[in-house]
Protein backbone atom coordinates (compact mmCIF):
# COMPACT_ATOMS: atom_id res chain seq x y z
CA UNK A 1 0.00 0.00 0.00
CA UNK A 2 1.25 3.30 -0.75
CA UNK A 3 1.65 6.45 1.35
CA UNK A 4 -0.11 9.63 0.63
CA UNK A 5 3.36 10.90 -0.05
CA UNK A 6 4.61 8.29 -2.51
CA UNK A 7 1.45 8.78 -4.26
CA UNK A 8 2.93 12.74 -5.01
CA UNK A 9 0.95 14.52 -2.18
CA UNK A 10 2.78 15.15 0.94
CA UNK A 11 2.25 18.41 4.04
CA UNK A 12 -1.39 18.13 3.14
CA UNK A 13 -2.94 21.46 4.65
CA UNK A 14 -6.10 21.69 7.15
CA UNK A 15 -8.55 22.03 4.20
CA UNK A 16 -7.21 19.85 1.89
CA UNK A 17 -8.52 16.99 0.18
CA UNK A 18 -6.93 14.94 -2.03
CA UNK A 19 -7.98 11.49 -4.22
CA UNK A 20 -4.27 10.54 -5.34
CA UNK A 21 -5.28 8.02 -8.25
CA UNK A 22 -7.92 9.99 -9.58
CA UNK A 23 -5.22 12.96 -9.58
CA UNK A 24 -7.67 15.33 -7.57
CA UNK A 25 -6.74 17.51 -5.27
CA UNK A 26 -9.33 20.25 -3.86
CA UNK A 27 -9.26 22.85 -1.02
CA UNK A 28 -13.01 23.10 0.63
CA UNK A 29 -13.05 25.55 3.76
CA UNK A 30 -16.05 24.06 6.64
CA UNK A 31 -17.34 27.67 6.40
CA UNK A 32 -19.35 28.74 3.28
CA UNK A 33 -19.65 32.34 4.28
CA UNK A 34 -20.35 34.50 7.58
CA UNK A 35 -23.14 36.76 8.08
CA UNK A 36 -23.96 38.57 10.88
CA UNK A 37 -21.05 36.85 12.54
CA UNK A 38 -22.40 33.61 12.23
CA UNK A 39 -20.73 31.13 9.88
CA UNK A 40 -22.60 29.33 7.90
CA UNK A 41 -21.48 25.74 7.06
CA UNK A 42 -21.46 23.79 3.71
CA UNK A 43 -22.54 20.78 5.98
CA UNK A 44 -25.73 22.35 6.61
CA UNK A 45 -26.32 24.25 3.25
CA UNK A 46 -25.88 20.98 1.61
CA UNK A 47 -28.45 19.05 3.80
CA UNK A 48 -30.73 21.51 3.45
CA UNK A 49 -30.26 21.21 -1.01
CA UNK A 50 -30.60 17.35 -0.10
CA UNK A 51 -33.81 18.09 1.78
CA UNK A 52 -34.96 20.20 -0.51
CA UNK A 53 -34.71 18.18 -3.82
CA UNK A 54 -36.40 15.44 -1.86
CA UNK A 55 -39.41 17.89 -1.11
CA UNK A 56 -39.81 18.70 -4.61
CA UNK A 57 -40.17 15.12 -5.76
CA UNK A 58 -42.84 14.45 -3.22
CA UNK A 59 -45.20 17.38 -3.56
CA UNK A 60 -44.93 16.77 -7.27
CA UNK A 61 -45.49 12.77 -7.26
CA UNK A 62 -48.23 12.95 -4.22
CA UNK A 63 -50.98 12.94 -6.69
CA UNK A 64 -49.75 9.95 -7.61
CA UNK A 65 -50.30 8.06 -5.12
CA UNK A 66 -53.88 9.57 -4.35
CA UNK A 67 -52.79 11.75 -1.39
CA UNK A 68 -53.95 15.79 -1.36
CA UNK A 69 -50.64 17.64 -0.93
CA UNK A 70 -51.82 20.01 1.49
CA UNK A 71 -53.11 17.72 3.68
CA UNK A 72 -49.53 15.87 2.93
CA UNK A 73 -47.81 19.29 3.85
CA UNK A 74 -48.88 19.71 7.64
CA UNK A 75 -47.07 15.65 8.35
CA UNK A 76 -43.40 16.91 5.65
CA UNK A 77 -43.22 19.95 8.21
CA UNK A 78 -43.88 17.04 11.36
CA UNK A 79 -41.11 14.65 9.48
CA UNK A 80 -38.99 17.46 9.17
CA UNK A 81 -38.79 18.32 12.59
CA UNK A 82 -39.16 14.70 14.12
CA UNK A 83 -35.74 14.34 12.11
CA UNK A 84 -33.99 16.58 12.96
CA UNK A 85 -34.92 16.43 16.85
CA UNK A 86 -33.79 12.40 16.26
CA UNK A 87 -31.14 12.44 14.03
CA UNK A 88 -29.14 14.75 16.78
CA UNK A 89 -30.94 13.29 19.40
CA UNK A 90 -29.92 9.39 18.50
CA UNK A 91 -25.49 10.94 17.83
CA UNK A 92 -25.50 12.97 21.26
CA UNK A 93 -27.51 9.81 23.07
CA UNK A 94 -24.44 7.31 22.16
CA UNK A 95 -21.95 9.70 22.39
CA UNK A 96 -23.23 11.21 25.81
CA UNK A 97 -19.73 11.19 27.45
CA UNK A 98 -19.00 13.85 25.22
CA UNK A 99 -22.29 15.96 25.66
CA UNK A 100 -23.31 15.47 28.80
CA UNK A 101 -23.03 18.83 31.10
CA UNK A 102 -22.83 20.90 28.15
CA UNK A 103 -26.06 21.74 26.68
CA UNK A 104 -25.06 24.13 23.97
CA UNK A 105 -22.66 21.05 22.43
CA UNK A 106 -25.79 19.62 22.14
CA UNK A 107 -27.78 21.72 20.28
CA UNK A 108 -24.82 22.99 17.88
CA UNK A 109 -25.06 21.06 14.20
CA UNK A 110 -23.19 23.10 12.36
CA UNK A 111 -20.41 21.08 12.29
CA UNK A 112 -22.09 17.63 11.99
CA UNK A 113 -23.19 15.07 14.56
CA UNK A 114 -26.17 14.47 12.73
CA UNK A 115 -26.93 10.41 12.36
CA UNK A 116 -29.34 9.48 9.87
CA UNK A 117 -30.81 6.47 11.36
CA UNK A 118 -31.95 8.36 14.33
CA UNK A 119 -33.19 11.00 11.60
CA UNK A 120 -35.59 8.33 9.62
CA UNK A 121 -36.61 6.89 13.14
CA UNK A 122 -37.78 10.63 14.22
CA UNK A 123 -39.48 11.29 11.06
CA UNK A 124 -41.64 8.39 10.69
CA UNK A 125 -42.75 8.71 14.19
CA UNK A 126 -43.78 12.82 14.53
CA UNK A 127 -44.64 12.08 10.60
CA UNK A 128 -47.14 9.40 11.18
CA UNK A 129 -48.93 10.84 14.29
CA UNK A 130 -49.43 13.78 12.27
CA UNK A 131 -50.80 11.27 9.17
CA UNK A 132 -52.89 10.32 11.62
CA UNK A 133 -54.65 13.19 13.08
CA UNK A 134 -54.26 14.91 9.09
CA UNK A 135 -56.31 11.79 8.22
CA UNK A 136 -53.66 10.97 5.10
CA UNK A 137 -52.69 7.18 4.72
CA UNK A 138 -49.37 6.51 6.14
CA UNK A 139 -48.40 3.67 3.45
CA UNK A 140 -48.90 5.46 0.38
CA UNK A 141 -46.75 8.45 2.39
CA UNK A 142 -44.32 6.19 2.94
CA UNK A 143 -43.74 4.76 -0.11
CA UNK A 144 -43.12 8.17 -1.61
CA UNK A 145 -40.55 9.02 1.25
CA UNK A 146 -38.83 6.03 0.27
CA UNK A 147 -37.46 7.70 -2.97
CA UNK A 148 -37.31 11.07 -1.31
CA UNK A 149 -35.25 9.73 1.73
CA UNK A 150 -32.58 8.48 -0.76
CA UNK A 151 -32.18 11.40 -2.30
CA UNK A 152 -31.87 13.79 0.77
CA UNK A 153 -29.31 11.05 2.20
CA UNK A 154 -27.38 10.92 -1.20
CA UNK A 155 -26.84 14.87 -1.57
CA UNK A 156 -26.60 14.84 1.97
CA UNK A 157 -23.81 12.99 2.60
CA UNK A 158 -21.68 15.74 0.63
CA UNK A 159 -21.85 17.57 3.66
CA UNK A 160 -18.95 15.02 5.31
CA UNK A 161 -17.15 15.03 2.16
CA UNK A 162 -16.60 19.11 3.45
CA UNK A 163 -16.00 18.23 7.14
CA UNK A 164 -13.54 15.31 6.32
CA UNK A 165 -15.53 12.47 8.15
CA UNK A 166 -17.14 9.66 7.49
CA UNK A 167 -14.48 7.89 6.21
CA UNK A 168 -12.80 4.34 6.53
CA UNK A 169 -9.81 2.04 7.08
CA UNK A 170 -6.50 2.43 5.19
CA UNK A 171 -6.71 1.16 1.11
CA UNK A 172 -4.91 1.56 -2.23
CA UNK A 173 -8.39 1.85 -4.28
CA UNK A 174 -9.05 3.49 -6.87
CA UNK A 175 -11.32 6.12 -4.78
CA UNK A 176 -8.78 6.40 -1.82
CA UNK A 177 -8.49 9.42 -0.68
CA UNK A 178 -6.87 11.42 2.23
CA UNK A 179 -7.02 14.92 3.59
CA UNK A 180 -5.90 17.25 5.97
CA UNK A 181 -8.22 16.93 8.71
CA UNK A 182 -8.49 13.20 8.29
CA UNK A 183 -4.94 12.76 9.00
CA UNK A 184 -5.20 14.65 12.40
CA UNK A 185 -7.98 13.14 13.25
CA UNK A 186 -5.95 9.81 13.08
CA UNK A 187 -3.05 11.09 14.57
CA UNK A 188 -5.03 12.57 17.88
CA UNK A 189 -7.94 9.71 17.92
CA UNK A 190 -6.97 6.77 16.99
CA UNK A 191 -4.54 4.86 18.57
CA UNK A 192 -4.58 1.00 20.16
CA UNK A 193 -6.83 2.36 23.02
CA UNK A 194 -9.70 3.96 21.09
CA UNK A 195 -9.57 1.18 18.34
CA UNK A 196 -13.02 -1.02 18.79
CA UNK A 197 -11.23 -3.15 16.26
CA UNK A 198 -7.72 -4.63 17.71
CA UNK A 199 -7.00 -6.05 14.04
CA UNK A 200 -7.39 -2.68 12.30
CA UNK A 201 -4.52 -0.40 12.22
CA UNK A 202 -5.53 3.43 11.06
CA UNK A 203 -2.09 5.12 9.68
CA UNK A 204 -2.17 9.00 8.65
CA UNK A 205 0.08 8.64 6.34
CA UNK A 206 -2.07 6.25 4.07
CA UNK A 207 -5.29 7.19 2.25
CA UNK A 208 -8.47 5.76 3.48
CA UNK A 209 -12.27 4.41 2.01
CA UNK A 210 -14.39 7.28 1.31
CA UNK A 211 -17.33 6.00 3.01
CA UNK A 212 -19.34 9.49 2.42
CA UNK A 213 -18.71 8.82 -1.38
CA UNK A 214 -20.00 5.08 -1.37
CA UNK A 215 -22.74 5.91 0.33
CA UNK A 216 -23.99 8.93 -1.65
CA UNK A 217 -23.36 6.82 -4.96
CA UNK A 218 -25.42 3.82 -3.68
CA UNK A 219 -28.21 6.06 -2.09
CA UNK A 220 -28.38 8.01 -5.73
CA UNK A 221 -28.85 4.57 -7.75
CA UNK A 222 -31.36 3.57 -5.35
CA UNK A 223 -33.16 6.69 -6.10
CA UNK A 224 -33.37 5.95 -9.66
CA UNK A 225 -34.30 2.37 -9.13
CA UNK A 226 -37.24 2.92 -6.87
CA UNK A 227 -38.69 5.72 -8.88
CA UNK A 228 -38.38 3.73 -11.69
CA UNK A 229 -40.23 0.74 -9.50
CA UNK A 230 -42.58 3.54 -8.13
CA UNK A 231 -43.76 4.68 -11.60
CA UNK A 232 -44.10 1.46 -13.31
CA UNK A 233 -44.07 -1.87 -10.18
CA UNK A 234 -46.21 -0.35 -7.53
CA UNK A 235 -48.35 -3.10 -6.74
CA UNK A 236 -49.55 -2.33 -2.73
CA UNK A 237 -49.30 0.27 -0.72
CA UNK A 238 -46.07 0.39 1.58
CA UNK A 239 -44.24 -1.59 -0.90
CA UNK A 240 -41.66 1.30 -2.22
CA UNK A 241 -40.98 2.08 1.59
CA UNK A 242 -40.23 -1.77 2.28
CA UNK A 243 -37.91 -1.70 -0.92
CA UNK A 244 -36.18 1.59 0.27
CA UNK A 245 -35.32 -0.56 3.45
CA UNK A 246 -33.69 -3.46 1.96
CA UNK A 247 -31.76 -1.14 -0.69
CA UNK A 248 -30.37 1.38 2.26
CA UNK A 249 -29.95 -1.55 4.83
CA UNK A 250 -27.80 -3.67 2.72
CA UNK A 251 -25.88 -1.26 1.61
CA UNK A 252 -25.25 0.48 4.70
CA UNK A 253 -24.73 -2.95 6.30
CA UNK A 254 -21.40 -2.89 4.35
CA UNK A 255 -20.25 0.41 4.12
CA UNK A 256 -20.65 0.66 7.92
CA UNK A 257 -17.77 -2.23 8.17
CA UNK A 258 -15.20 -0.22 6.63
CA UNK A 259 -15.94 3.29 8.80
CA UNK A 260 -13.49 4.24 11.61
CA UNK A 261 -15.97 6.33 13.47
CA UNK A 262 -19.02 4.04 13.74
CA UNK A 263 -21.33 4.48 16.87
CA UNK A 264 -20.83 1.81 19.41
CA UNK A 265 -22.23 -0.01 22.23
CA UNK A 266 -19.32 -1.81 23.67
CA UNK A 267 -17.92 -3.82 20.99
CA UNK A 268 -21.32 -3.59 18.59
CA UNK A 269 -21.37 -1.42 15.21
CA UNK A 270 -25.09 0.05 15.93
CA UNK A 271 -25.39 1.44 13.10
CA UNK A 272 -24.10 -1.89 11.13
CA UNK A 273 -26.19 -3.98 13.55
CA UNK A 274 -29.61 -2.02 12.82
CA UNK A 275 -29.08 -1.53 8.84
CA UNK A 276 -29.06 -5.84 9.00
CA UNK A 277 -31.97 -5.80 11.12
CA UNK A 278 -34.25 -3.43 9.05
CA UNK A 279 -32.83 -5.21 5.79
CA UNK A 280 -33.87 -8.56 6.72
CA UNK A 281 -37.23 -7.84 8.50
CA UNK A 282 -38.07 -5.06 5.23
CA UNK A 283 -37.22 -8.07 2.85
CA UNK A 284 -39.05 -10.65 4.53
CA UNK A 285 -42.41 -8.81 4.88
CA UNK A 286 -41.82 -7.81 0.98
CA UNK A 287 -42.05 -11.41 0.09
CA UNK A 288 -44.89 -12.02 1.99
CA UNK A 289 -46.64 -8.84 1.47
CA UNK A 290 -46.24 -10.03 -2.61
CA UNK A 291 -47.28 -13.19 -2.04
CA UNK A 292 -50.44 -12.17 -0.17
CA UNK A 293 -51.29 -9.36 -3.00
CA UNK A 294 -51.02 -11.63 -5.82
CA UNK A 295 -53.41 -13.78 -4.05
CA UNK A 296 -56.00 -11.35 -3.71
CA UNK A 297 -55.68 -10.71 -7.38
CA UNK A 298 -57.97 -7.65 -8.22
CA UNK A 299 -59.85 -8.03 -4.19
CA UNK A 300 -56.41 -5.73 -3.64
CA UNK A 301 -56.82 -1.96 -4.39
CA UNK A 302 -53.65 0.47 -4.24
CA UNK A 303 -55.46 3.90 -1.71
CA UNK A 304 -55.32 6.19 -5.12
CA UNK A 305 -58.06 3.84 -6.63
CA UNK A 306 -59.87 3.76 -3.70
CA UNK A 307 -63.18 5.90 -3.73
CA UNK A 308 -62.07 8.16 -0.68
CA UNK A 309 -58.88 8.85 -2.23
CA UNK A 310 -60.60 10.09 -5.57
CA UNK A 311 -62.84 11.82 -3.37
CA UNK A 312 -60.53 13.81 -1.53
CA UNK A 313 -58.67 14.82 -5.14
CA UNK A 314 -61.82 16.15 -6.37
CA UNK A 315 -62.26 18.30 -3.46
CA UNK A 316 -58.73 19.83 -2.79
CA UNK A 317 -58.88 20.27 -7.14
CA UNK A 318 -62.69 22.51 -6.46
CA UNK A 319 -60.85 24.08 -3.52
CA UNK A 320 -57.30 25.24 -5.08
CA UNK A 321 -59.42 26.38 -8.15
CA UNK A 322 -58.99 30.15 -8.62
CA UNK A 323 -62.25 31.99 -8.55
CA UNK A 324 -62.94 33.98 -11.86
CA UNK A 325 -62.41 37.73 -11.63
CA UNK A 326 -64.80 39.53 -11.29
CA UNK A 327 -64.91 42.82 -12.90
CA UNK A 328 -64.35 45.89 -10.78
CA UNK A 329 -66.94 48.09 -13.14
CA UNK A 330 -70.29 46.11 -14.52
CA UNK A 331 -70.24 46.40 -18.21
CA UNK A 332 -72.68 49.00 -19.42
CA UNK A 333 -76.10 47.84 -21.09
CA UNK A 334 -77.23 49.12 -24.71
CA UNK A 335 -80.56 50.47 -22.16
CA UNK A 336 -78.24 52.68 -19.86
CA UNK A 337 -76.24 53.62 -22.65
CA UNK A 338 -79.32 55.22 -24.57
CA UNK A 339 -80.82 57.11 -20.91
CA UNK A 340 -77.48 58.40 -20.72
CA UNK A 341 -77.41 59.36 -24.03
CA UNK A 342 -80.58 61.77 -23.51
CA UNK A 343 -79.51 62.68 -19.97
CA UNK A 344 -76.71 64.56 -21.66
CA UNK A 345 -79.07 66.18 -24.30
CA UNK A 346 -81.69 67.48 -21.77
CA UNK A 347 -78.30 68.84 -19.74
CA UNK A 348 -76.91 70.08 -23.14
CA UNK A 349 -80.94 72.05 -23.68
CA UNK A 350 -81.12 73.59 -20.03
Amino acid sequence: MSTVEELGYSNLDYDEIVFPRLGIDVHVNPTAFTIFGVSIQWYGIIIVSGLLLALLFAFRNMKRIGIDPDRATDAIIGGILGALVGARAYYVLLNWDDYKGDWKAIINTREGGLAIFGGLIGAVIVGGIVCHFRKVKLLPMLDICGVGFLIGQGIGRWGNFTNQEAFGKNTDSLFCMSGGRVQRWIALNYNANFSYDKDVTLDASYPVHPCFLYESAWCLLGAVLLFIAFKKFRKFDGQIILMYMVWYGFGRFFIEGLRTDSLMIGNLRISQALALFICIVALILLIVLFSKVKRMGSDYVLYVDTEESKQLLAEAEERNQKPEKTKKFPEKSEDSTEENNETDTNSENH
